[in-house]
């Protein structure tokens, strides 16, 4: 299966975002699915690098790691990011710089778009 997560939401302060995290780490991890996440709006943030949060709090650099290693691809807006002042070193490893041109490319190929 191949499922699209689209995540608008800030990384911080609603459990939107963290909450599609945790869903696309799950379903990354089995080897029949493939996972590809597509940060827009305020979740551009999420791919910011060296976030710091209080310890026991999670960490949504951490989460989207996570999904990479687990053979996700992860888009970011670039249009958000550069809204956001954020430029390609800003972001998590694993991450790159997108468009809507790839995010129409991608639910394209999804099986199923979830959008946080």
């Amino acid at each position: 299966m191949k499922t699209l997560f689209i995540l608008n939401d800030a990384p911080y302060g609603s459990e939107r975002t963290y909450n599609g995290l945790r869903m696309a780490g799950a379903l990354s991890k089995q080897e029949s699915n493939a996972v590809r996440i597509f940060l827009i709006g305020d979740g551009a943030s999420s791919a910011h690098r060296n976030q710091k949060v209080p310890q026991g709090f999670y960490n949504a650099e951490v989460m989207l790691g996570n999904v990479v290693r687990n053979s996700g691809e992860i888009g970011i807006c670039g249009t958000c990011m550069d809204a956001r002042g954020m430029t390609d070193n800003d972001i998590a490893d694993g991450t790159h710089r997108s468009t809507m041109a790839e995010l129409t490319e991608w639910t394209l190929w999804a099986d199923k778009v979830l959008v946080f």
